[in-house]
């Protein structure tokens, strides 16, 4: 029988291992992060129509809509209600925990009537993770209504279907 003597791992393979490890784990942290942001987003795209339901139960018992003063408050507290007849009328809460900030920690923003979509009866607004109103992170509740209604179908909403062109979205109907 023969024995081999057993020597142990170089240096250099010793790197190079490091050096696949590292790879491997930054891939993985790549992608754990680009899904927490995609989680983020649908978490908040929730809590968007949780508020929207909330509101129409609101609307139902009320009578109305919530003031911009009396904000997304009259869906957990009826304290928030500013008018004491509708007060009466609260049936509330309409949500079963309180929800005044958004995922990143910022304060949702309700307008009424709205002032991103003509007729809509009002608008919240997360100004998403840079904290800053107005810009291209910003999630409404609106938001899926603007993506559907003004892509690929509304060719077909025109009605004559001769022209084929993308803008027929002004011609109203």
């Amino acid at each position: 029988m023969r024995h081999h003597a057993r020597r142990g791992f170089t240096i250099l393979e010793l790197l190079i291992v490091i050096g696949i490890l590292l790879a491997i784990g930054s891939l993985v942290l790549v992608n754990v992060l680009g899904a927490s942001e995609k989680a983020d987003l649908k978490l908040v795209r929730a809590q968007l129509q949780a508020f929207e339901n909330a509101l129409e139960t609101f609307r139902v018992e009320v009578k109305r809509w919530p003031t911009e003063e009396e904000g997304l408050a009259v869906l957990w507290s009826k304290d928030a209600v500013a008018n004491e007849d509708d007060k009466a009328k609260y049936g509330g809460p309409y949500l079963k925990e309180p929800k005044p900030n958004d995922t990143w920690g910022n304060a949702w923003i309700f307008r009424a009537p709205s002032t991103i979509v003509e007729g809509a009866n009002f608008d919240i607004v997360s100004v998403g993770p840079d904290g800053q109103e107005g810009t291209e992170d910003d999630i409404t509740n609106h938001d899926g209504r603007k993506e559907s209604g003004n892509d690929d179908f509304s060719d077909f909403s025109g009605g004559s279907g001769a022209g084929g062109s993308s803008s027929g979205a002004a011609s109203g109907g």
